[in-house]
């Protein structure tokens, strides 16, 4: 089975966590869109959606289904997004798709966070995935040299790009992330820094992992 069906397997799957009647919140990426393209056979079922990101506003909107803006609502049934790795305890990296700190707000408003990801992502420790850090542009090489200085790790400026709020990402190789919590919270302690793509500190509910065999549904440790 390919990784694209692999991953159209989760995006399935991900369609029982959907509450009808409800907003809910939907991530970015690969496996996010696979997700827009199945929640369009149900569109009629949900109020609508608040996006993570310009592209999948852009293409809940392509397949007529509603989005709002986040702060015009005040309560989501359920966040589903996809990862770049999860560990045993559902801690999290993203942010490969750039859209790391839009998934944060709208994952912090969310009853629930489904993850949905095809087995490669599995990972007993974080870090072999580059840690993205959103990074406000005049403190790009501070933020680095304090990056090298606190964890070590080699900080790579993401070429030619820029997040939806204007501000470059700086990709962090060679990490062993053993304690992602505090981690996430040093990094962010970091004057510039926006934020960074450990999702540990609010990590995954449930996890829907595409396996050869079928679709596995963990759940924290």
């Amino acid at each position: 089975m390919t990784q694209d069906e692999l991953k159209q397997k989760v995006a399935q799957a991900a369609i029982e966590y959907v509450v009808p009647g409800t907003i809910i919140g939907v991530g970015t990426g690969s496996t996010a869109n696979f997700f827009i393209d199945e929640l369009a056979k149900i569109k009629g079922s949900i109020k609508g959606t608040v996006a993570s990101s310009e592209a999948t506003a852009e293409r809940l909107k392509g397949h007529g289904i509603p989005v709002f803006d986040l702060n015009s609502i005040d309560e989501m049934s359920v966040y589903i997004d996809g990862a770049d790795e999860a560990d045993p305890g559902l801690n999290l990296v993203k942010g490969g798709g750039g859209a790391l700190t839009r998934e944060k707000i709208v994952l912090a408003v969310a009853d629930k966070f489904v993850c949905i990801a095809d087995d490669s992502k599995k990972v007993d420790v974080l870090g072999k995935f580059p840690l993205p850090v959103e990074v406000i542009p005049m403190a790009r090489s501070y933020v680095a040299r304090e990056i090298v200085k606190r964890f070590g790790g080699e900080p790579v400026l993401r070429e030619d790009f820029t997040t939806d709020n204007g501000n470059v990402i700086l990709d962090i190789h060679g990490l062993e992330i053993t304690d992602p919590v505090a981690m996430e919270t040093e990094l962010n302690s970091i004057v510039g820094v926006v934020t960074n793509g450990l999702f540990a500190a609010r990590n995954a509910d449930i996890f829907l992992c595409g396996t050869a065999d079928g679709v596995e549904t963990i759940t924290a440790k």
